[in-house]
């Protein structure tokens, strides 16, 4: 298996780290949807959370490749970086477009842990997808805004000091464009849970922490509005090809873990007196998803390569988002295969991976609208919704 060759130190310390989390932490964890607290503890206090944070707002102050090695090696390890990987692109709204003080006030703070960003409220159950249909209101009533609403698939809400929300401010009937009149604000949650905000987890195929949010009157400070009023829709894009490089990475990641795992146990298992990765029929799937992972591999640096240079890379990203994801699910399907009866067995940790995995078909986008957007954007053919 490959060695990359990309920030050695950090990837050697992220190991380090997880070898502390072997795979009975994270089926107990899953066995009781709980929070990985702990783990999430050790990142921060390594600092590898504020790896995207500047210098000078207390962060590492390391390019996104940092970013993306450090998810990598958490999942190549059997770990899950789902449960804190929105600090790294959730702060990038924040970072890019918040106030001065705004920023001096919380950056800070998340970077050395005592405020934790996790949270980023944009999907509802009526809109899905299509971000510019959503309902939840904010009107400003002096210095206040007022919110209301609904959020679903909210993760780790109730883990998160700090929400990024995505609300409309201005009514759909009074704007040209749907995606106008759409604000981002930056909610302190400790102030409103259990008050005008209310939290509901969802029990998933998953221990992803996810909720659903109720806003009922929630009041949010005028001075928590990042950037302009209803030019949300566009910084929450800024941040997405971020989003799904980081994403992507952590797809390679899972994928040579389940590589590396398939790979072990077709030579150890031995089934009519020879090891099972002897028959071509296990060894070809393996390869194939080998050759595959390592061709998103090279997509998704070539997106972190641009990315990096200042280049908005739309189609690079969303193609590494895409290729990755595919790599990764098909990695699974032939780890499990592999293993035939034991894959479903929890003390291998195949299918607790194998439904993790799943998950980066559909999230942070669905794999269908990748491909809506490689059709519109980069091969020119027609809108399709």
């Amino acid at each position: 298996m490959t060695y990359e060759l990309d920030h050695p130190e950090v990837r050697e310390g992220v190991a380090r780290l997880c070898a502390n989390f072997p795979g009975r932490y994270w089926r107990d964890c899953d066995r009781t949807s709980a929070y990985p607290t702990t783990f999430v503890g050790a990142l921060t206090k390594a600092g590898y959370l504020a790896a995207l944070i500047p210098e000078e707002y207390g962060g590492l102050g390391l390019p996104i490749s940092a970013g993306c090695a450090i998810l990598e090696e958490i999942h190549r390890a059997g770990c899950n970086a789902a449960a804190c990987h929105a600090q790294m692109y959730t702060m990038g709204t924040l970072l890019r477009h918040g106030t001065d003080a705004q920023k001096a006030a919380y950056l800070p703070r998340i970077a050395d842990g005592s405020l934790r960003l996790q949270a980023f409220g944009v999907t509802e159950p009526t809109s899905g997808t299509d971000t510019g249909a959503l309902r939840t209101t904010a009107r400003l009533e002096g210095d206040t805004y007022i919110v209301n609403g609904q959020k679903i698939w909210t993760s780790r809400a109730e883990h998160s000091d700090l929400m990024i929300l995505l609300c409309r401010t201005t009514p759909r009937d009074q704007v040209s464009k749907k995606t106008d009149g759409l604000s981002v604000l930056l909610v302190d949650m400790r102030e409103v849970r259990g008050k005008s905000l209310t939290i509901r987890p969802i029990r998933a195929m998953m221990n992803h922490s996810s909720t659903e949010l109720f806003f009922d009157d929630m009041p949010v400070p005028a001075a928590n509005l990042i950037g302009e009023e209803g030019k949300g829709f566009r910084y929450i894009l800024s941040g997405m090809n971020a989003e799904r490089i980081l994403i992507a990475s952590e797809c390679v990641g899972d994928a040579k873990w389940f590589l590396s795992k398939a790979a072990a146990y077709a030579g150890e298992r031995r089934v009519f007196d020879r090891p099972i990765g002897q028959n071509q029929g296990i060894q070809f799937p393996l390869a194939k998803a080998y050759a595959d992972m390592r061709a998103a591999e090279l997509m998704l640096r070539e997106a972190v390569r641009l990315y990096e240079a200042g280049v908005n890379p739309g189609e690079e990203a969303n193609l590494a988002k895409l290729l990755c994801a595919d790599a990764s699910w098909a990695a699974a399907d032939a780890c499990l295969q592999t293993h035939g009866g034991f894959g479903f067995a929890e003390e291998y940790d195949i299918e607790r991976k194998y439904r993790e995995t799943r998950l980066y078909q559909v999230a942070p986008i669905s794999t269908n609208l990748i491909l809506s957007y490689i059709a519109e954007h980069v091969l020119g053919m027609p809108r399709s919704y």
